[in-house]
């Protein structure tokens, strides 16, 4: 009987020979740490809509859909020709240019928070400027994050707990950031304890893009406690800005957060980010005086600022999302998988497993250390499980599985769906992942 693992490895043999010399070039033979895998990662050479195939030519069905970033799908036609019509005029001017413009002008239009934009080269530095920005405005030196939430991996934000000391931080950046559990209540106490709080940093819908679940109502008590503080709201809508809603998570839940960071689709899959808000705020990057700027202004510079080959497919691609359509498409299909993949769950009678999600972001846990009922997550899981997806043993062997039967979850345990994704895709999936639970099941996992 050929296993899991050898079916993998069967499979990909070009695969494990690209990273077996990656690992002479590499840390770990990677270039990113999502991509990492005990075995060897898949290599891929070309895309399309909604599928990929890898170097050893074989078709996948793509939920990595570039970290989430391209909601049209792989290579859309008027992401493509704006990107190489832009590659004639130049792709380094070295000088601000009108794209730019359009481009922080459709911003604009779905963010109205942010009054006053820059743009990044991609969503940790949108974060590090943020904190900056918000520092330089309050006066105040401690920024609050919460536990599982991811902001770029950067100093101020390297800190994911109380206890946690980050390799390569010193211990004054990490006394710089409190790190509390996801609970206005907490929250609540904490801010009126404590005069030193510049701003919380938030994912909007929950860690890691809504893994760990939070709710509309959360988020606008934390908006309302933190004004009520004097204190910043920046919401990281790196991933849920102009996916959640054209206007990101802060539109849904109908708050104005001070700051917001964005970066993934609002490049349109090249690189790019940007941060925003209050003019007032943002207004520390602004030249004035002497005085003004040897005190108050925050220097920023950077080589890819605006860049306009991001500029371009930035603009195509929100040209083309500014209505809607793409993001309901992308819903309807996330919505479709859920449902699927839960009822495969409920046939196959696996307690401790779900499928969920928010907006075209999908999410799973398997074999939770919590008894549920298959496919209905309880309203409370431990934040860490959640973050972990479940069962890790059984989790790493159903993302071989699943990529043996040519679907691609980003981590074996999340996903999103774009434009490009059709129902015909989305029965294959339900299909490959009932597969997949077989073969794990004869495997006795």
């Amino acid at each position: 009987m050929t296993t899991i693992l050898q079916h993998y490895q069967q499979l990909h043999e070009r695969s494990a020979q690209l990273a077996e010399q990656a690992r002479s070039h590499f840390p770990s033979g990677i270039t990113h740490d999502a991509r990492y895998s005990p075995v060897f990662p898949l290599y891929v050479e070309r895309s399309a809509g909604s599928h990929k195939w890898d170097a050893d030519e074989n078709e996948l069905i793509d939920y990595v859909t570039g970290h989430g970033a391209l909601l049209l799908g792989h290579g859309h036609p008027a992401v493509v020709a704006a990107v190489q019509a832009q590659m004639t005029r130049g792709t380094h001017l070295g000088a601000e240019h009108a794209l730019a413009l359009r481009w922080a002008s459709l911003v604009q239009e779905l963010f109205p928070s942010m009054e006053r934009v820059r743009f990044t080269a991609s969503g940790t530095e949108a974060t590090m400027l943020a904190l900056r920005l918000a520092r330089a405005f309050t006066g105040r030196p401690i920024v609050i994050r919460f536990f599982g939430h991811y902001h770029g991996w950067h100093d101020l934000l390297a800190r994911d707990s109380a206890e946690d000391e980050p390799a390569g931080v010193p211990a004054a950046l990490r006394e710089s950031t409190l790190v509390l559990p996801a609970d206005p209540d907490v929250l609540a106490a904490t801010l009126a304890a404590r005069d030193d709080i510049a701003a919380v940093i938030l994912e909007p819908t929950g860690a890691s893009y809504g893994m760990v679940p939070f709710a509309d109502s959360q988020l606008r008590a934390i908006r309302e406690m933190t004004a009520a503080h004097g204190v910043l709201l920046i919401c990281d809508e790196v991933v849920t800005g102009f996916r959640v809603a054209p206007g990101g998570a802060q539109q849904r839940a109908d708050i104005r957060p001070d700051l917001t960071t964005l970066a993934k689709i609002l490049a349109g899959g090249l690189p790019g980010g940007a941060v925003g808000g209050r003019a007032t705020i943002m207004h520390h990057l602004d030249f004035g005086d002497g005085a003004w700027n040897k005190q108050h202004k925050i220097r920023h510079n950077g080589t890819f600022n605006a860049n306009p080959l991001s500029a371009a497919a930035g603009v195509a691609i929100l040209e083309q999302i500014r209505d809607g359509v793409a993001g309901e498409h992308a819903l309807d299909m996330a919505n479709q998988l859920i449902a699927g993949l839960n009822e495969v769950l409920r046939v196959r009678r696996l307690h401790g497993w779900a499928a969920y999600g928010d907006g075209s972001i999908f999410h799973l846990i398997v074999g939770s250390s919590v008894a549920f009922e298959p496919g209905i997550l309880p309203n409370m899981l431990p934040a860490a499980e959640l973050k972990q997806g479940g069962n890790q043993r059984i989790l790493a062997s159903l993302r071989l599985a699943l990529i043996n039967r040519g679907i691609d979850f980003m981590r074996g345990r999340s996903g999103f769906l774009s434009l490009a994704h059709t129902p015909v895709d989305i029965a294959a999936t339900i299909a490959a992942f009932d597969a997949a639970l077989g073969d794990l099941a004869v495997e006795g996992l």
